[in-house]
């Protein structure tokens, strides 16, 4: 049975021998075949079978002897570099080494385990036993303890060894830590300890002792100087000061100190308790105050720590004043200041002094400037009063005069009567302007504010301006509106009655447009025309009183008071006014008002109706009582009412007009009575009492 090749060539060598004898071997065994064919011939082929098994041996021995040269090739490779790298770290090492020793500061390298793995000579040097006990693995716990133990090692006052190491091992932890030790011998090392990357510990010893002496030297230069530069100081001070130590004793002091307290040479001498120096100061000065005085003996009493303290003293024989402050420093030394006040306390009283009389000048010229105020306000008062007045008593005869004209101008007369009335109504509207300013001027006004139907306002003045809107040839319309809004009726259509013959006068072309808008719960009536239009730096001042910004207005149109009555107006209702205006476009005024809670429900004013103006009197047999104290005035009405086929009942006062009604005993159908009567009486009061009467 032919048995496979490979198990043949594993029973005629041994893998566990050497290549190269395997090699020789496998040659030895193919040679003895070959020359056993040679000899031998096996007439069935077994021995040239024997020959082919002999060469496929053979090349198996080749291709194993190739793989074994292969591998010991790659052998030979690989320890030729792994002797370079021994040489090569043994030459790192060798190299670390020397650098290691060559620094000038003592290291020492633990491992991640923390374990000593190398150090250098200089490492622990100052302290020999320490070094004596230094070894590769040496654990960082145990070296601790060495340096701990050892009796070249410094500790601080209280610090024993054991709690040492155990706050040494604590900080260990940390990745960086520098610190200072202190060695006998007045020696100090540096100890500088670093985690490296792989979480081992370098730590470095550097010998600062001269550094520390140098340190050393110079602070204490620097306390001499700071000593002396202080002692300077406090000598050009103007404070007296003294200086005492943690226990109380005297150790400094100034010489204003000796100025100001006056003390005998003993008493500041050095080594001088506290509360002997206190005695002594306090036997010639005073306290004003006792709780400062027993706050004083408590502080003196007081061994710990003590707040700071101020306290006023008084020299009992000259008066001055000191002020002292007493404060506690971070060494448990304090002290004491004294400032002589005596200048500032004299200029405060003298200060005190002239505040109180200044006070009293400012009052009595407080009170002067109430009395020229009053007295102002009286003037003013009086001044409206006057105007008032002056202008109800010019608009009497005024009115009677149109009266008269109006008779006139209906029979017919010279057209010059036409003039004379336009000449009257402008001086008329002037005086009711002045009026107007009068009383908007005086907190004695009083507003009335009512539920008012707009359109009522809104009709009336289309019939009153559309005359004069067509004479200059403007479109003119007013939109009807069915809201109500809450204002003083007077008030409300004065206020748009001026926008509106505002408008017209400083229009030439175009046309006006008046109209309202709801705005929430507020209406915003706006008066639109397409006239000159008013400057951005107009705007300022066209509210202004007499301030007309086209001087070649005439007087006859006006004395600038319409827009300022409008505004005063406003500011008295509570409107808002609002002026738009593109010069050469033309400009829109809006005044917002607020709406009555009857708003879109009144039905007194339908969209488009327009009350009448005038309501016709010819009705027969009507009797109206006319009550008016200027007697040209009551001629001329009682002309003008005749004339319309009224009867009528003139009086000139109260008295008279009670006492004709009750003589004829007959009510009138109508009452026509001026407000401002003589002797303080008014129209409003005599109506009341007639209709209490009829």
């Amino acid at each position: 049975m032919t048995m496979p090749a490979g198990s043949i060539s594993d029973d005629l060598v041994d893998p566990s021998e050497p290549p190269q004898i395997q090699i020789d071997r496998l040659k030895t065994i193919a040679a003895a075949l070959m020359r056993r064919v040679e000899m031998q011939t096996d007439r069935n082929g077994a021995d040239y079978a024997q020959f082919e098994r002999a060469a496929m041996l053979e090349e198996q021995v080749r291709r194993r002897t190739a793989e074994l040269e292969r591998a010991l090739a790659l052998l030979n490779e690989s320890n030729a570099k792994l002797s370079t790298a021994n040489h090569e770290i043994e030459a790192a090492r060798r190299d670390l080494a020397s650098a290691i020793e060559a620094v000038q500061e003592g290291f020492a390298l633990f491992g991640v385990d923390d374990v000593l793995l190398l150090f250098n000579g200089r490492f622990c040097w100052q302290m020999p036993e320490v070094r004596a006990q230094l070894r590769p693995g040496l654990p960082f716990a145990d070296y601790i303890r060495i340096v701990a133990a050892s009796n070249m090692l410094q500790l601080p006052e209280g610090v024993t060894p054991d709690s040492w190491a155990a706050n040494r091992i604590h900080r260990h932890r940390k990745d960086h830590i520098i610190f200072n030790l202190a060695l006998k011998g007045d020696r100090w090392l540096q100890i500088s300890e670093h985690r490296t990357a792989n979480s081992g510990t370098a730590i470095v010893q550097t010998d600062v002792t001269d550094l520390m002496r140098a340190e050393r030297e110079q602070r204490d230069r620097l306390l001499d100087n700071q000593s002396r530069i202080v002692r300077a100081t406090l000598d050009h001070l103007n404070q007296g000061v003294a200086i005492f130590d943690a226990d109380g004793l005297l150790v400094g002091w100034n010489n204003r100190f000796k100025v100001l307290t006056g003390l005998p040479p003993h008493t500041y001498s050095l080594g001088t308790r506290f509360s002997r120096v206190a005695e002594q100061i306090l036997q010639r000065f005073y306290m004003q105050q006792a709780v400062a005085q027993r706050r004083l003996a408590q502080w003196m009493r007081d061994q710990g720590p003590r707040e700071p303290l101020m306290f006023e003293l008084t020299q009992r024989d000259s008066g001055r004043i000191l002020d002292s402050f007493t404060q506690r420093l971070p060494d448990d030394s304090f002290i004491v200041t004294f400032t002589d006040v005596t200048a500032e306390r004299d200029a405060v009283r003298r200060l005190a002094r002239a505040n109180e009389e200044l006070e009293a000048r400012v009052a009595a010229r407080t009170e002067e400037m109430k009395d020229a105020l009053l007295r102002a306000e009286r003037s003013n008062a009086s001044k409206s009063r006057f105007v008032a007045a002056a202008s109800h008593d010019l608009l009497q005869p005024l009115s009677a005069a149109k009266l008269y004209l109006s008779t006139a101008e209906a029979a017919g007369e010279h057209p010059n009567v036409k003039k004379a009335s336009e000449a009257l109504t402008n001086v008329e509207r002037i005086i009711e302007a002045l009026l107007d300013i009068s009383r908007l001027d005086t907190e004695e006004e009083q507003f009335e504010l009512v539920d008012l139907p707009l359109n009522e306002v809104f009709g009336a003045l289309s019939h009153a301006f559309a005359p004069a809107a067509a004479a200059k040839g403007l479109r003119f319309r007013i939109r009807p509106t069915r809201e109500t809004v809450l204002s003083d009726p007077m008030y409300l259509q004065r206020i748009v009655q001026n926008l509106i013959s505002n408008a017209i006068r400083y229009t030439e072309t175009g046309g006006i447009l008046v109209g309202a808008r709801r705005r929430g719960d507020r209406l915003r009536i706006e008066v639109w025309d397409s006239g000159i239009g008013i400057r951005d730096e107009d705007r300022p001042v066209v509210f202004e009183e007499f301030r007309r910004l086209h001087r070649r207005a005439s007087a006859s149109e006006g004395m600038g008071l319409g827009l300022a009555i409008v505004e005063r107006a406003c500011s008295r209702l509570g409107h808002a006014v609002e002026l738009c205006s593109r010069p050469g476009r033309g400009s829109v005024f809006r005044v917002t008002v607020d709406l009555s809670s009857r708003s879109g429900r009144a039905e007194a004013a339908s969209r488009g109706q327009v009350p009448q103006l005038r309501p016709s009197l010819a009705s027969a047999g009507l009797l109206v009582l006319l009550v008016d104290n200027d007697d040209e005035l009551r001629r001329a009405l009682v002309a003008l009412l005749e004339r319309w086929g009224v009867s009528v009942l003139d009086a000139q006062g109260p008295d008279e007009a009670i006492a004709l009604l009750e003589e004829m005993e007959i009510a009138p159908d109508a009452l026509l009575i001026d407000y401002q009567l003589d002797h303080g009486a008014n129209g409003l009061e005599l109506a009341a009492a007639l209709h209490r009467r009829h």
